[in-house]
């Protein structure tokens, strides 16, 4: 497993295990301790999936140590206050059976994030968390928020794939010292991202999957990625990823994939309201 530095100095293992969609708990719970013995270390769960008890439970039957593991959760929307902050917290280290969060994210940028912020800040400085970040902000909100609070934030979670690769935002990032994490890794499997002929010449060249030729340039960019798999097979296929290198060419050649097409809050009020009521379906 290779590691990145936070800002913060917290080191955090650049390829983990998510399991957004994974309803099904005794799944879940059997996937998250497939996951640790097949030697992953960061599991990415949130609130909103629903899921945080049946990873709590799996991290309790594991027999790695607790310091050896790096557990996420993120702070829902409708908990976006500093009050709500605080039982969101306490709701998820609860779920989760744990005396700390390794990282805890504000899972949108919608609401009083600041004032979940400042909580977040407090519980950050009792040692309740050892990082906190954000997810989804936009470069204007992600400077905006760097500059007005006092802690700044350890990681900022986008999606991120091969047809929406984040190159200004990635630098963007880099520039501020914060880290870059990506969600959808995979594209969710959509525009037959596995089918390409671009990554099947690759996977040919390297005697690996498209998958692990995926996951292999997210990490020679240093971008930390939470590909989501229920399938013991393929998971242990996605951690195969350290013993083989791409070259610049080849990364240059899926540079050329990148459409710059992916999920955006829309601008419209409109549009943003029916998202927001949407979003706002997912209690927790």
């Amino acid at each position: 497993m290779e590691y990145l530095t936070l800002n913060n100095g917290v080191e955090m293992p650049k390829l983990g295990l998510g399991v957004f969609r994974v309803t099904n708990l005794q799944e879940a719970e059997q996937t998250v301790v497939q996951a640790i013995e097949a030697g992953y270390r960061l599991i990415d769960t949130a609130a909103a999936y629903g899921n945080e008890e049946a990873v709590g439970r799996a991290i309790q039957q594991s027999k790695v140590a607790r310091e050896e593991l790096f557990i996420t959760s993120k702070l829902w929307l409708t908990d976006n206050s500093y009050e709500g902050a605080k039982r969101g917290l306490e709701r998820s280290l609860k779920k989760l059976n744990l005396d700390y969060i390794d990282l805890y994210l504000i899972h949108q940028p919608i609401g009083d994030v600041y004032g979940a912020w400042r909580y977040l800040e407090e519980a950050y400085q009792e040692g309740k968390i050892r990082a906190i970040g954000v997810d989804d902000f936009t470069q204007q909100k992600l400077v905006e928020f760097i500059t007005f609070n006092e802690v700044k934030p350890a990681i900022n979670m986008v999606e991120a794939n091969v047809f929406h690769q984040r190159v200004e935002d990635h630098n963007l990032m880099k520039e501020y010292d914060v880290q870059m994490e990506a969600w959808a890794p995979f594209a969710n499997g959509g525009n037959n991202v596995f089918e390409l002929p671009e990554l099947i010449k690759l996977s040919k060249k390297y005697n690996k999957s498209v998958a692990q030729i995926i996951l292999r340039w997210f990490m020679q960019r240093d971008i930390i990625a939470i590909p989501k798999t229920v399938n013991v097979k393929r998971m242990q296929e996605n951690i195969d990823i350290f013993d083989f290198e791409l070259s610049a060419e080849d990364m240059d050649l899926i540079a050329t994939l990148n459409s710059g097409e992916g999920f955006k809050l829309p601008e419209d009020g409109h549009a943003f309201k029916k998202t927001l009521d949407m979003l706002n379906q997912f209690t927790v």
